[in-house]
């Protein structure tokens, strides 16, 4: 039981600090490789999450070995299906040049135009995935003379600086002037940190290679999510101090959903909390990162650049199922105690 609580809390402290990646990244988000990187780590997010969920969470929910009845190769071919039907349509798509751009998607700062990127702090929509228009917005505004300063350590007028108690790196903008949607983003993550927490500890109480399978697939799903949360919570007028502090503080959910979730695994059965993150992990993998994904590529001009981005995703989808994979077929054979 030790070992449960050790290697979960192991599990949930890396996750936490993954989370301080995306504002570490920020900086090189106008670089031009920067695209194809966050597509391939998107991809990988996709397939890690999707295979955790087919693989392990739901044939646990259904209380069965996923080892058992061939369904391994089963799941296969569900992720087969999906796989087949992606790459055709794509194909068909550079092959036939379909013009989407029409379609709203979320390009980059070298490809959006200044006028058109929304101003400090709008926000219309928060999603689960990485919201790509909002780093391109913020660095809009920080070329933008006559923009507000977004995330800056200059001094503030004294209606504006925090009370006297608060912490002195905590200094920036007062609390009442940070726009409402930061802290939606904050009280979301939250809840969202709390319910990985509760599969992550659930998952440990099933076998150590259960749990760190589920944990790969939250930190590769964590990475665009919180790249995308710190730029809406700089964008919404908090400074960097106050951006890092509030994530973190809602990242500690994660702790107290692992400890939930060890303690209902070790004492109840934990099927519901597995039916509910494999449909979590679903959701978020095929309806929230895939169009992310995908919007991405969109964006790009020319063939040659298509395909590029194309084998990139590719490389992710099929990196990320195929870690779970072999963490499934070979769960028995791999002891850590």
């Amino acid at each position: 039981m030790c070992s449960v609580w050790g290697y979960g809390f192991l599990a949930v402290t890396i996750i936490n600090l993954a989370s301080l990646l995306g504002l570490l990244l920020i900086p090189f988000t106008r670089k031009p490789y920067f695209p194809k990187v966050l597509t391939y780590f998107i991809g990988l997010a996709i397939g890690t999450l999707f295979s955790n969920a087919v693989l392990q969470l739901i044939p646990e929910a259904l209380g069965f070995d996923p080892k058992a009845d061939n369904y391994v190769l089963k799941a296969i071919g569900i992720f087969g299906g999906f796989y087949i039907l992606y790459f055709t349509e794509n194909v068909l798509k550079m092959a036939l040049r379909v013009d989407l751009e029409h379609d709203h998607g979320h390009s980059f700062p070298s490809e959006q135009h200044h006028d058109s990127s929304p101003r400090n702090g709008d926000l219309t929509e928060k999603k689960e995935g990485i919201t790509l228009t909002n780093i391109s917005s913020v660095l809009a505004d920080r070329n933008n003379p006559n923009s507000e300063p977004v995330a800056e350590t200059l001094p503030l007028p004294p209606s504006e600086q925090g009370p006297g108690l608060m912490c002195h790196w905590l200094r920036g903008r007062h609390i009442s002037s940070i726009k409402t949607v930061a802290w939606m983003i904050t009280l979301g993550d939250a809840l969202h940190n709390f319910i990985d927490g509760l599969a992550i500890g659930a998952s440990f109480t099933v076998s150590v290679l259960t749990g760190f399978s589920t944990s790969i697939a939250i930190v590769c799903e964590e990475f665009p999510h919180e790249l995308g949360d710190f730029v809406i919570l700089l964008n919404s007028g908090m400074t960097i101090p106050q951006a890092i502090f509030f994530n973190l503080l809602s990242a500690m959910s994660c702790y107290v959903g692992l400890a939930f979730g060890i303690l209902v695994g070790s004492n109840f059965a934990p099927n519901a909390i597995f039916a509910i993150a494999g449909g979590m992990f679903l959701y978020i993998s095929l309806a929230d990162m895939f169009p992310e994904m995908n919007s991405i590529m969109r964006e790009q001009k020319g063939t040659t650049n298509k395909i590029l981005f194309f084998l990139i995703q590719n490389a992710g989808l099929l990196t990320g199922f195929s870690i779970i994979l072999l963490i499934t077929m070979f769960v028995g054979d791999i002891n850590l105690g």
